[in-house]
Formats: structure tokens, C-alpha cells, sequence
């Protein structure tokens, strides 16, 4: 089991004992003991992974929940499908994130302040200055501590165990580059975004890339007899750096199946008018769906006071809405 999806096992307050850990690859065993003080951000990187991965796929069948409670992920990780590669990418994306930020907030004694220069394309009117998280750092670590499992077995050249562990660090491999590339540095002062807001924006941003563009396009890939992916159908373009890959066909979410980790969309909320996964069509697997009203209470007919604060009223409203059977 990749530790990135035990997060618990990191948010435990002190630090944490290696030789305690699950999980641990005898190289990520040495590299926690010489980084104690990193674990706890790994765990943290991990957590806003999961988020993450709830709320890109909220509307989806697969929601990232899972029937098994002994990981985060559960036993949809031991399918090489589009979400197993998703969710590789996103917690690799949020563990340079932890790490860069920890850099840049003096928690880690071996890195501090990221140094870039200034971007070339940068508006005159943004300054320049200050701390920024260390990207660079956080993408090295991570590289070394996420991928030290992967690089650490030796497979036959050619199985599908091989093609797994390819499969796995192209993931991860993605989910780091498209993080660091889309970063807007955190050392940019504005007058238009505070910095709180920038982190949310991005994380938000890069969630949505690794979601929407990445794995709806990832493409099936298999080994070759020279011990490398190659694509099952040639009529796509061979993946970059940050494109996501997948070994194996996404099992039938429709249905709760112990099996594969499956919830299945049985009570699951569905939109009556969309035509997209979240319309109870697709959604409900053509099982149909039950309605129901439900009163809601919003924030309506907000006032802005001089100075400063924001008055607004409650509103009720009874909504329709439906429910997969």
C-alpha cells in the first residue's frame, strides 16, 4: 500500500516512528528516518488530495468514497484504470505542494524560501518579492520519496505488474509537473488576489486540469517487449510528461461491489435537466430515481455597510429534487 494513502497514519501530532509506519518501502524507510519532520506534510499533501479528488469527481459516478475503510482510496487503487491514475497524480500534486509550502513557512530544516527570479511574462504592474513556497524542493522530495516505492521493484519485463509500476510513476510523474507549471508563485504581492486566495485558486485550478483535461484523455498503454509503455490503440499521440495513463478498463461503478471497492450510485443525488454524468440518466445507470422536496436555507438581499462589513437575510426555499434508485 502507497503510504500517500494513509494520511491518518501521519496526522498523528508527534513525530512519527519509521519502523511504525505500514506500508514503507525499505527506501522509503531510510529517506523517513533521515526527513522525520517531512512526514507530517506528506500526510497533509495527502488529505488535500483526497479533498480534491471528492470535489472534481462530486458529479461523477465514482466519487473517490470507497466500501473499504482500511485506506483512502480502497481497493479501486488495485485496478490500473483512469481513477487509480488520477488519484496517483493528485496526491503527488499535493504532496510538492505540502513540501513547498512547509519550505517556504520554516518548518523544514533542510530548505527555505524559494529564490526564483522574476518570470519574463510577469505584468509590470505585480511586484515581485518576499518568501515563495519552494517548488523546487517540494518536487524533489516528493520525486524521490513517492516514486522510491515504484523504483524499488524488480518486475519481469513485459508483465502487467511492470506495465502497473510504468504506469504508476507516469502518474505521479504528471500529477508533480502540472503543479509546478501551473503555480502562480507565491511570492507575486497584488493588489488583486491576497496570497490566501492565489493557494485556493490553484489548488482549485490545478485539481480541475489533472481532472477534466487529464483523465478523460488519458489513454490505455501496455508494455513492450523493451520493458516500456507503449499505446494499445496508435491512432492517439504518444502522452507527455503530464499527460495521465491507465493499464486497465474502469470497473462498473453503477452497482456496490465489495470486490473492486465500488459505492455504487444507489441514493446518490442526481440532476433531473443535465445531460451530462451527473444527470439521472447517467448517473442512475437507466435504474430511475425517486423525488423528493427538501427546503434549503440561503444567504439572499445582502447589504454592503460602511464600513465594513456585509448584512444579510435568510431565505427558505422548498426545491425539488432526485435521487438514484
Amino acid at each position: 500500500m502507497n503510504p500517500i494513502q494513509r494520511p491518518e497514519m501521519y496526522i498523528i501530532g508527534a513525530q512519527p516512528v519509521c519502523s511504525q509506519l505500514p506500508g514503507l518501502s525499505p527506501g522509503q524507510r531510510k529517506l523517513c528516518q533521515l526527513y522525520q519532520e517531512h512526514m507530517v506534510f506528506i500526510g497533509e499533501g495527502a488529505r488535500s488530495a483526497i479533498k480534491e479528488c471528492q470535489y472534481q469527481f462530486r458529479q461523477r459516478r465514482w466519487n473517490c468514497s470507497t466500501v473499504d475503510n482500511t485506506s483512502v482510496f480502497g481497493r479501486v487503487m488495485k485496478i490500473g484504470s483512469r481513477e487509480t491514475a488520477f488519484t496517483y497524480a493528485v496526491s503527488a500534486a499535493g504532496v510538492v505542494n505540502a513540501i513547498s509550502r512547509a519550505c517556504r513557512e520554516g518548518e523544514l530544516s533542510s530548505c527555505g524560501c524559494s529564490r526564483t527570479a522574476r518570470p519574463k511574462d510577469l505584468p509590470r504592474d505585480w511586484l515581485w518579492g518576499g518568501c515563495g513556497d519552494n517548488v523546487e524542493y517540494g518536487y524533489r522530495f516528493a520525486k524521490e520519496f513517492v516514486d522510491a516505492k515504484e523504483r524499488e521493484k524488480n518486475y519481469v519485463r513485459g508483465s502487467e505488474e511492470q506495465a502497473r509500476m510504468l504506469m504508476n510513476l507516469q502518474n505521479n510523474e504528471a500529477g508533480r509537473r502540472i503543479f509546478g507549471n501551473r503555480r502562480p508563485e507565491a511570492n507575486i504581492e497584488s493588489g488583486y488576489l491576497a496570497m490566501s486566495e492565489i493557494y485556493v485558486l490553484h489548488s482549485y485550478l490545478v485539481g480541475e486540469i489533472i481532472g477534466k483535461e487529464k483523465y478523460d484523455a488519458a489513454p490505455a498503454m501496455r508494455t513492450s517487449r523493451k520493458g516500456k509503455l507503449e499505446l494499445v490503440n496508435n491512432r492517439f499521440n504518444m502522452p507527455t510528461q503530464e499527460d495521465l495513463v491507465y493499464v486497465d478498463p474502469s470497473p462498473d461503478y453503477c452497482l456496490r461491489n465489495e470486490t473492486t471497492g465500488s459505492l455504487g450510485t444507489q441514493g446518490r443525488l442526481c440532476n433531473k435537466t443535465s445531460e451530462g454524468m451527473d444527470g439521472c440518466e447517467l448517473m442512475c445507470c437507466g435504474r430511475g430515481y425517486d423525488q423528493f422536496k427538501s427546503v434549503q436555507v440561503e444567504r439572499c438581499h445582502c447589504k454592503f455597510h460602511w464600513c465594513c462589513y456585509v448584512k444579510c437575510k435568510k431565505c427558505t426555499e422548498i426545491v425539488d429534487q432526485y435521487v438514484c434508485k
